[in-house]
């Protein structure tokens, strides 16, 4: 089974290293990180890279797709180069997914005509501009596509395929193997929970760029 993460220059780390971990995991699994060209690849912090071992042309139809999120995003939504490559790997993937504001590639890539779909919760419009439904659901399935929310969701998501494609014995496993169990001091991790000075900070201090078309 070969999975396919793209890689690019300020891509949110969790989004592409959460998932990562459960997929790895999988039986007889190969996971391959892309990118335009081999290389590394930086994060939106800067501080951190991830190397494509692979360019688009060398994996052109993974079983599994999944596209990270990340500021570096908005640039990928224009590049044809890359679209294309998503256009061309979802004909024959198996599973197409993505994590926080990747979505809006697979949008922008016109994946998501009139589908239910999720992202980082900044970025509902914008997705909604592409021509998706959002959902503030956790994660999201629509026939082979499967888009997770903000960060930390692309590990539900991975445990959610890893459920589907090997069973939930499988993804129980790989869950209890990695000790995601979540259990965070605060009760913040969504807008409708989160005290609302706090949502209202997030969003005048927002690191994402967030355009639709």
């Amino acid at each position: 089974m070969e999975i396919a993460i793209l890689l690019f220059d300020r891509m949110t780390t969790l989004d592409a290293v959460g998932p990562y971990e459960v997929l790895s995991r999988l039986p007889g699994a190969t996971v391959k990180m892309v990118a335009k060209a081999v290389g590394p690849q930086r994060n939106d912090t800067g501080s951190l890279a991830l190397v494509a071992d692979y360019a688009l042309d060398e994996v052109t139809a993974p079983d599994i797709v999944l596209i990270p999120g990340g500021p570096g995003q908005t640039a990928l939504m224009d590049d044809q180069a890359i679209l294309q490559w998503v256009r061309q790997a979802h004909q024959t993937s198996k599973w197409t997914t993505s994590v926080c504001t990747g979505s809006l590639v697979l949008g922008a890539a016109g994946l998501l005509q009139g589908l239910p779909a999720t992202t980082h919760w900044l970025a509902y419009d914008a997705l909604r501009a592409l021509g998706a439904e959002p959902t503030e659901q956790r994660v999201v399935s629509a026939g082979k596509i499967i888009t997770a929310a903000g960060v930390s969701a692309g590990i539900d998501m991975a445990l959610t395929l890893a459920a589907r494609e090997c069973g939930d014995a499988i993804a129980q496993s790989i869950q209890l193997g990695i000790e995601y169990d979540p259990q965070p001091p605060f009760n913040a991790g969504a807008p409708s929970k989160a005290p609302s000075e706090i949502v209202a900070r997030l969003r005048n201090r927002s690191r994402f760029i967030l355009q639709g078309r």
